[in-house]
């Protein structure tokens, strides 16, 4: 039996907490850039989208790339992190495009992950900064997570992180976004918000609600959007036509190991020739001789080695390259050694281990002067 208490509780009303709207989408921004504020060809080659990415990579327009970044919770892959804000942006014949789509909170992040599955299938080619390594991955463990059925479409990528470092990191050292656009693309961010604060930014903004908190945010990954199209444009004109647009020593002996990797032989040669002034000048007679060493041409890298060590350049290097050549590809036995001791009176104040080599290939091309 029921007490009157209980039986009066069980008749009362219950207070309920008021159901929380269910999200029917994330929010949706745009904002649009005219197209005489780029450069980018309208026809980009496919041999010049192969020098910058390496690889087989297709040609295209400009139409068909896809320019992505996201804003995350953290800055690693961990199973928590999450991108609550997708940047697109792409061409049209209107100008230049760039979404974005922000997750108000963490029922929204289906709608992002659908919309930005959508978005790549509509165009042909991807472009990101890391985003081979970060970026997609992310994206990709969060459609698992929430079971989608379809993961991100397969799509020719250009990461351009890589790309920059491989002909900027030289001279520039570093080589973050914010850095590139203001040594490469001279533009300077004002006020702009430094990536590590965008987690802290929105973790505010999910306690507060105020919107205005994340104003920064989305500028900054706009920003970074438009920047990517700038840096494609840059890396292209830079790897089609380095001798006329590259204007830094370091820059053109980077390049010329791009060229060099990429089996253009001639137009290594020629970024390492433009490259010899400045601080690089030993480096690019040494990959010049060594280009040569490795066609057969021994002449003209015996050429080049006199000329650095007139110059005083590469240390013992040059010396035992020469004695090498002479030893094994002319059979001048004496001029082999007599390079090899002038190399180990340069290596003097050298490590023993340097110097232990030098010593030990003067005995063994002593021993096989006196068999002659």
């Amino acid at each position: 039996m029921l007490s009157l208490r209980e039986k009066l509780n069980a008749a009362a009303p219950r207070k309920t907490e008021p159901e929380k709207a269910r999200a029917q989408d994330c929010l949706i921004k745009e904002f649009c850039v005219p197209l005489c504020s780029f450069a980018l060809a309208e026809e980009i080659c496919a041999e010049s989208l192969r020098l910058v990415q390496g690889g087989e990579m297709p040609g295209c327009r400009r139409e068909d790339i896809l320019f992505l970044d996201t804003e995350t919770t953290g800055l690693s892959h961990g199973a928590g992190t999450v991108a609550f804000l997708l940047g697109v942006g792409f061409f049209t014949d209107a100008g230049f495009t760039v979404r974005q789509y922000l997750m108000r909170d963490y029922d929204e992040e289906i709608f992002l992950l659908q919309h930005a599955a959508e978005e790549i299938r509509n165009k042909k080619m991807l472009c990101t900064f890391n985003g081979a390594t970060f970026d997609l991955p992310l994206l990709e463990a969060r459609f698992i997570l929430h079971r989608m059925r379809s993961a991100l479409p397969a799509r020719p990528h250009l990461d351009l992180l890589p790309a920059s470092r491989r002909v900027w990191k030289l001279r520039l050292k570093k080589c973050n976004l914010t850095s590139l656009e203001a040594a490469v693309l001279g533009a300077e961010r004002v006020d702009d918000l430094p990536g590590a604060l965008v987690p802290e930014r929105y973790f505010r903004f999910l306690e507060s609600g105020d919107f205005s908190v994340l104003e920064d945010v989305l500028e900054h990954n706009g920003q970074d959007i438009v920047s990517l199209a700038h840096i494609l444009d840059r890396l292209i004109r830079l790897h089609d036509r380095p001798l006329e647009e590259a204007r830094e020593a370091e820059d053109l002996y980077s390049l010329g190991r791009i060229y060099e990797k990429r089996g253009k032989t001639e137009g290594a040669r020629m970024c390492y020739r433009a490259a010899d002034r400045g601080t690089v000048s030993a480096l690019a007679r040494g990959k010049i001789a060594e280009s040569y060493r490795r066609a057969g041409q021994w002449d003209e890298a015996e050429g080049v080695y006199l000329q650095m060590i007139r110059d005083r350049q590469g240390g013992v290097y040059p010396l035992v390259a020469l004695a090498k050549i002479r030893e094994h590809k002319k059979r001048d036995i004496p001029a082999a050694i007599e390079y090899t001791q002038q190399a180990i009176q340069q290596a003097a104040d050298r490590d023993d281990g340097e110097m232990q080599a030098l010593q030990k290939r003067f005995a063994r091309l002593m021993n096989k002067a006196r068999r002659k």
